[in-house]
């Protein structure tokens, strides 16, 4: 296999093949730390252990013929789900991120992906195990699969493990999108598919395994939180310092306490984790923290807003935090994770941009004391071999410059396609342009613009409210809706249209 990014022969063709040069050449280095309650260290994996653990995992689930065949991972937060998702590549399985039942509650997004999945088995921990076994009358849907508990799987069986045979296109794992407009869909992520978005992270990041350590409370089960802190960890060969998200709610300084306490360099979330940083963090809590080490602050995966970040850094620069330490980027499951951010980090790029002109799909710089006036911010641009191009999405014809379309994209990030959807496989991630036939692209179904090569977000197509001919964006509706009111709570809201 060649680098994706250059003419230089890859250094592995997997993730499989790097952790077993990982645990060969540095296996005593420190891979993961969790925090159980996001603040004591009690768990900690090596290189050496995971692919030990990795190995023992792969070689039961090779023994019950699992190659090549859909596992659901049902685990909390921790590192036994890390050890798992790498036994699933260990044996040529295909991971099926989820997360275990919520016990007597209806969890209708989880029996989805269980029943599109067509998975016959589950890993997981026996506490979760022993909790569904008694609840299986209320979910039967759970009764006919094989479950395995870890802690069952004695180390020995590390030694019966047999590398499996991958290429670029066999499907690592399915990472189901959200939900939030329709029912789940598995996106088929291949090992070419990591390799080739790891890669792009590095480079824009600009991670180096030598200086770096990350921080993060992001769900593993999800992309930004799998591939952009799990994966990655593996991929440069550093550490990572684990909580899970309950932690961060409960008490979100324990995120920048973390950062402090280890010196990460790496971490980031959602717009509204730095939002809730700032309402929450107390200034006394404040003088206890020391973000000089925050290297690169990424920010993505929802609408970004100027004022939050703004805001953020307003507050915790006492703390040692700088502007320039924020990576705004985008992207999204269909293309494994990263889309488009910035050359290493660098203070947000703002565009001022009329409001009234965004409604009629135009772009319009305006000054900043305009009163029609909105900024956006920019998530970067396409990255070495990525295309991105705004395409009108009727006419499919790419948009003059200065007009608001679909944001299209062709890479080899982007994922296989939807597992068992060939129709809509076809639809989103085998489009065309209309004047010229070039593609195949991903059709993201956000809306956005790109300025001077950067790239703006102005919100998602089926989220859009349309009268009387003008564009409504719900995110700028609920903002206006949050501020009217010192009563109404920050991202509590939502619009839409009836």
């Amino acid at each position: 296999m060649r680098d994706p990014l250059s003419n230089k022969p890859a250094y592995a063709s997997s993730l499989v093949e790097l952790l077993r040069r990982r645990a060969t050449q540095q296996p005593e280095m420190l891979a993961y730390t969790f925090l159980s309650d996001g603040e004591r260290e009690e768990f900690h994996l090596l290189y050496d252990s995971l692919d030990r653990q990795a190995r023992a995992i792969a070689s039961r689930l090779q023994s019950i013929g699992m190659s090549g065949k859909q596992v659901l991972l049902f685990y909390p937060p921790g590192l036994e789900y890390i050890a798992a998702v790498f036994g699933c590549m260990y044996a040529g399985a295909v991971a099926v991120l989820a997360f275990p039942p919520r016990l007597n509650r209806p969890t209708p997004r989880l029996q989805a992906i269980v029943e599109d999945a067509q998975a016959t088995d589950v890993l997981t921990t026996r506490t979760v195990l022993s909790d569904v076994e008694r609840y299986l009358d209320l979910m039967p849907e759970f009764g006919c699969l094989r479950w395995h508990a870890v802690e069952d799987i004695p180390a020995e069986e590390a030694e019966g493990w047999r590398a499996p045979t991958i290429t670029s296109d066999t499907i690592a794992l399915l990472q189901y999108t959200s939900g939030s407009t329709s029912k789940p869909k598995g996106v088929m992520v291949s090992h070419g598919n990591l390799m080739h978005n790891l890669a792009l992270m590095k480079h824009g990041f600009g991670l180096d395994a030598s200086i770096d350590r990350g921080v993060t409370w992001l769900p593993i089960y999800h992309d930004m939180g799998l591939v952009g802190s799990i994966l990655q960890t593996v991929y440069t060969g550093g550490s990572t310092i684990l909580m899970s998200p309950a932690s961060f709610l409960q008490s979100p300084v324990r995120w920048l306490q973390a950062i402090t306490r280890y010196r990460g360099t790496g971490s980031g979330g959602p717009n509204f984790a730095y939002q809730l940083c700032v309402d929450k963090i107390t200034p006394e809590q404040r003088k206890t923290l020391d973000l000089s080490s925050w290297r690169v602050a990424f920010c993505g995966a929802e609408p970004i807003r100027a004022q939050t970040l703004e805001r953020f850094a307003e507050t915790f620069e006492s703390c040692g935090f700088r502007r320039d330490a924020f990576y705004p980027c985008y992207g999204m499951a269909e293309a494994t994770l990263l889309i488009s951010g910035g050359l290493g980090p660098a203070k947000p790029v703002l565009h001022n941009v009329s409001r009234s002109s965004l409604k009629l799909n135009s772009v319009i710089g305006v000054a900043s004391d305009e009163k029609d006036m909105q900024t956006l911010v920019g998530c970067g641009r396409a990255m070495l071999d990525q295309k991105i191009v705004i395409v009108d999405p009727e006419t499919l014809a790419r948009c003059a410059p200065g007009k608001v379309g679909e944001i299209w994209v062709s890479s080899p990030s982007v994922a296989i396609g939807y597992w068992n959807l060939v129709e809509e496989t076809g639809q989103t991630f085998r489009a065309y342009l209309a004047e010229s036939n070039e593609g195949p692209f991903l059709r993201t179904g956000d809306l956005g613009y790109l300025h001077e090569g950067e790239l703006f977000i102005t919100g998602r197509m089926k989220d859009l409210i349309v009268i009387r001919g003008h564009n409504h964006y719900p995110q700028d509706i609920e903002l206006t809706v949050e501020q009217s009111h010192p009563a109404l709570r920050k991202g509590g809201g939502a619009a839409f249209s009836v």
